[in-house]
């Protein structure tokens, strides 16, 4: 993961992190069927990941530009707090956001990949981009993951995000320990 200066001090206060979809929860191919059915795959450990995250307090939300049923349904399955679609101005779902959780700029960090997230990344205090993401977005970065949209990027940003504030190591001891049952909730 490539982290800019600061990086690991603005990740210390998040509440909220905001996740992109296409490109960034899922490689950001679009597959239809011979039915006009959409597909959309998601990854497990990004899966893991957001219900790691919310179990330790922070807030998870999806701001996309697209409409989509497989979204809404693995949004509902994972917890998120708030799912936001059809968003052609992701700065007004943003401001609503903020507003809804009480938080401020420095207590939000998001995660996109491309042209239409640049609103946000330049507004949130921890900007994150995937592994595969358009170099103007890699550009105003402050983390870049190692890995692609819809691979494990999401994963790694909240990793880093619970690692600066001190709550990894607890998450890892946790499943080491002979009392862990697992993981509640389908990943």
């Amino acid at each position: 993961m490539e982290v800019m200066t600061g990086a690991n001090e603005r990740a210390k206060n998040i509440k909220l992190i905001i996740f992109d979809v296409d490109g960034v929860l899922t490689d950001g191919g679009i597959y239809t069927g011979a039915e006009g059915e959409v597909f959309k795959p998601f990854f497990c450990r990004d899966g893991l990941g957001i219900r790691l995250a919310r179990q330790c307090g922070l807030k998870v939300a999806i701001i996309t530009g697209r409409n989509s049923k497989q979204v809404e349904y693995r949004g509902k399955e994972l917890g998120f707090d708030a799912i936001c679609q059809g968003s052609l101005n992701k700065r007004d779902d943003y401001k609503m956001l903020k507003e809804e959780f009480g938080l401020t700029d420095e207590e939000i960090a998001y995660v996109g990949d491309d042209l239409i997230d640049l609103p946000i990344m330049v507004q949130a205090e921890l900007a994150a981009a995937v592994g595969d993401a358009v170099p103007e977005v890699k550009a105003r970065a402050h983390i870049i993951s190692d890995l692609p949209g819809g691979r494990g990027a999401a994963r790694e940003v909240i990793e880093f995000i619970l690692k600066a504030q001190g709550k990894w190591g607890e998450i890892v001891e946790s499943f080491l320990s002979t009392e862990h049952n697992g993981v509640s909730a389908k990943l």
